[in-house]
């Protein structure tokens, strides 16, 4: 018998959608199933169903004094059933990383930080000595199904004066590892945005994409510049990456106006843009996205099918038969919230994304409301 049956649910896109669950998988898919079943949730057509939304940059490392979250913070009680940490941890602490967070309700993967130390100050990457391949390579023999990419922060701040050396190292231990998933971090610079696109190659993630600095996308006559169109055309992955320097709603709303649209969505979630915006969670950034003008549908597959897609968690990212049973369920509700950018600017919304049952591996957790 199965254990879990959704019934009367509706896809992103509006279309009836059941689904049954049985020992932690997907069992069952269709616009009608009648199911027998251990327990049934009946939504009476009037929640949306998609695969668990997927949050692929997050920072809940708890013991970091900068950039640290609970896992299960960000994860279950918004409606996001995985969170990939990106670079929190390097090769000195990402198995304590790992221990931590066997026993949270949410899915809990890594992006490994190419400096050994991780975030312990926001200067990781100044120090070149801090990059040591085989500390790397031997930290993803131990640990190849916790982590699911590498990390390269390319700002000032973090590299101080060594530019595009940290990227450049990066890619060589991507290389090493058999072309493993790679996000780089782009913010103030030097380095400057056009040195680290010519690095990147198809496949590879630029994540805070759609920031308002200077050195961004955008040139002074509110165009898309051309090496950033030379990178996204040849395959780089543009991620959103909110955070909280990293999102602002006149950039995004040129780049979508031009057709320069992310390929995957995250939320770049800590404790302190968690707690007091401008972040919140995950469906607030959808809800951002929305009112800039992108559709229900694109913006579920960014959260889902994307993210999934970057980092090769080939079992999660689509309601289909034998995937992991990770399961968002949520409403699109009138109401009225002010959203928040980056850089102080508000827009209202009368449209609310709003999760209220979070499912992993066959798990329910229901939400409050």
């Amino acid at each position: 018998m199965t254990d879990i049956y959704i019934k009367n649910g509706r896809t992103a896109a509006g279309e009836p959608i059941e689904v049954g669950i049985t020992a932690g998988k997907i069992s069952a898919v269709g616009p009608k199933l009648n199911l027998e079943a251990g327990k049934t949730i009946d939504l009476h057509g009037e929640s949306y169903v998609s695969a668990g939304w997927i949050d692929d940059h997050t920072h809940c490392y708890q013991k970091l004094t900068l950039y640290y979250d609970d896992p299960d913070l960000d994860g279950v009680p918004t409606g996001v059933t995985t969170v990939i940490d990106a670079g929190s941890t390097g090769a000195d602490n990402i198995g304590d990383f790992y221990d931590i967070t066997r026993n949270k309700k949410t899915n809990v993967y890594a992006m490994i930080n190419v400096s050994k130390t991780g975030i312990l100050a926001q200067d990781e990457l100044g120090d070149m000595s801090r990059i040591q391949d085989d500390l790397v390579l031997d930290a993803l023999k131990k640990y190849p199904d916790f982590i699911v990419g590498l990390k390269v922060r390319e700002s000032h701040s973090v590299v101080i004066d060594n530019d595009v050396k940290p990227l450049i190292a990066g890619k060589r231990i991507q290389h090493e590892m058999g072309d493993m998933p790679l996000m780089v971090h782009v913010g103030a610079n030097p380095p400057e945005l056009k040195d680290v696109l010519a690095l990147l190659q198809k496949g590879d993630i630029l994540t805070h994409a759609y920031n308002g600095k200077p050195n961004g996308i955008i040139d002074q006559d509110g165009k898309i510049e051309d090496f950033v169109w030379d990178a996204y055309r040849r395959g780089v992955i543009f991620d959103v990456g909110h955070g909280t320097d990293s999102f602002n709603f006149h950039t995004m709303e040129l780049a979508h106006a031009a057709g320069l649209d992310p390929y995957s969505l995250s939320s770049d979630i800590y404790h302190t843009n968690r707690e007091n915006g401008p972040v919140i969670d995950l469906a607030t950034c959808i809800e951002k996205m929305l009112l800039l003008g992108y559709d229900l549908p694109s913006l579920i597959d960014m959260v889902t099918k994307a993210p999934a897609k970057n980092f090769h968690l080939n079992q999660k990212g689509a309601l289909a038969v034998g995937k992991d049973a990770d399961v968002t369920i949520f409403q699109v509700r009138k109401g009225h919230k002010t959203l928040t950018d980056s850089n102080h600017n508000t827009r209202d919304t009368d449209t609310l994304v709003v999760p209220t049952t979070t499912i992993v591996a066959g798990q329910v957790y229901e939400l409050e409301d």
